[in-house]
């Protein structure tokens, strides 16, 4: 990926496996290593229980509550497994491929164990096939853990907006960039055509009726790095208005940018074009 905006408490993950002397450079041959995970009761999102995934120093939380189970139902067998007592086996089969995780529970949704990750041959083979075969073999197990698959990837390419790594697909994944998402820009001023300002706009909370708002205002003609900018700094169709009735009404984008940057209010707008009137 050429560039990337994180949203604040999104975990992506980190890749970090890497081939030993004389491995195969292939992510099917890679040894990716141990997997742990530890189960807290009440620590995920509003009081759910949290399954916590690591391998290495990267590591991903996932509430087991009815949001995941709507979402991600290949969990259903852990969110059972986990809510016993003392050993415990459980798997996620997910597109990419399958994660066998045992351990031991002191009580219902607490407690620790291992997880081993097994790739899909058929999702690594059509990965291939599209340009997006990873160099690491954790690369695969972190499509698991945001759900990043072929529909995916088929879909954004779809839509002009081609994953052109694996990179690209995992953070697409993560941050919920979708077709349907992408397609909400198609009848506004800035229709994406990058993957990397999807993911940007996405992390950014920019949607299509932002852009449209924008272009209401009279900023028709937007990049995505004004876009970036200006959903950044907090910039609205109203604040833009508000310049317009205070006699700023040709602005670039670019001003607008630098005004909000500046702290420029509407109202400040207004006293100051009043005072420049009068004096004259």
């Amino acid at each position: 990926m050429k560039k990337m905006i994180i949203a604040p408490g999104l975990m992506l993950m980190s890749v970090l496996a890497c081939a030993g002397p004389g491995q195969p450079a292939t992510a099917a041959a890679q040894d990716m290593g141990e997997v742990r995970w530890t189960v807290d009761a009440d620590a995920g999102k509003g009081g759910a229980p949290k399954l916590r995934l690591a391998h290495a120093k990267s590591s991903s939380d996932l509430s087991l509550d009815d949001a995941l189970a709507a979402k991600r139902p290949e969990f259903d067998g852990a969110r059972a497994a986990l809510g016993g007592t003392g050993p415990v086996r459980f798997s996620v089969r997910h597109e990419s491929g399958v994660l066998d995780c045992s351990g031991d529970l002191t009580r219902a949704f607490d407690g620790k164990g291992i997880c081993s990750f097994t790739p899909d041959a058929g999702f690594e083979r059509a990965l291939a096939a599209r340009g997006l075969v990873p160099e690491k073999r954790d690369e695969i197990f972190a499509m698991l853990i945001v759900d990043a698959t072929i529909e995916l990837a088929d879909g954004l390419t779809a839509e002009g907006v081609k994953p052109e790594d694996s990179d690209d697909l995992i953070a697409a994944a993560a941050l919920d960039v979708t077709p349907e998402y992408v397609r909400g820009f198609k009848d506004s001023s800035l229709a994406l055509s990058d993957v990397d300002d999807a993911v940007a706009f996405r992390a950014l909370g920019v949607s299509g009726d932002y852009v449209r708002d924008l272009n209401v205002a009279g900023f028709s003609k937007l990049s995505a790095e004004d876009v970036t900018a200006m959903k950044a700094l907090g910039v609205t169709g109203d604040y833009l208005r508000d310049l317009a009735a205070a006699g700023y009404d040709d602005l670039t984008a670019e001003d607008a940018i630098g005004m909000k940057a500046m702290g420029v209010t509407g109202a400040y707008a207004t006293a100051m074009n009043g005072r420049a009137e009068t004096g004259r």
